[in-house]
């Protein structure tokens, strides 16, 4: 279970990708970006999400 810590931070590497993606694609002007941005933030907020749980699973583990 130690390898869930580290699976969060793939959601930070896909949130920063799709923020890069969405910007590209706003700055080209050629495709709308607000899917991308959609995508980026829900992968920021489940970043969080997973951390926050994480902690709460540790802190319960620690004691009992």
């Amino acid at each position: 279970m130690n390898f869930l810590k580290y699976t969060s931070y793939l959601y930070l590497a896909f949130g920063i990708y799709f923020l890069y993606e969405g910007y590209t694609k706003w700055s080209s002007g050629t495709e709308t970006p607000f899917l991308s941005f959609v995508i980026a933030g829900l992968a920021i907020f489940m970043f969080f999400f997973r951390r926050k749980f994480a902690k709460k699973f540790d802190d319960r583990n620690k004691q009992s």
